[in-house]
């Protein structure tokens, strides 16, 4: 695995603002996309791409939350 994305090797302050920055992408690109949208402008293939890079960041999100998210043993 790449050592840049290995989360096990990241402490948890530095997750934590890669998951700030993350999320601010993935904002931008909600905002990107609503734009496109409401312009009209009908280039799908565009608009497919983002969405697909809007998804791999809602799962870097939902990756690094998980790994600050402390195990509760039952």
């Amino acid at each position: 695995m790449n050592a840049q994305n290995d989360l096990s090797m990241k402490t948890n302050d530095v997750l934590r603002v890669e998951l700030e920055v993350f999320r601010q992408e993935h904002r931008d690109l909600d905002e990107a996309i609503s734009a496109l949208v409401e312009r009209g402008i009908s280039d799908q293939l565009t608009i497919q791409r983002l969405k697909k890079q809007k998804l791999r960041l809602k799962d870097k999100i939902a990756h690094i939350e998980d790994r600050l998210t402390p195990d509760i043993i039952a």
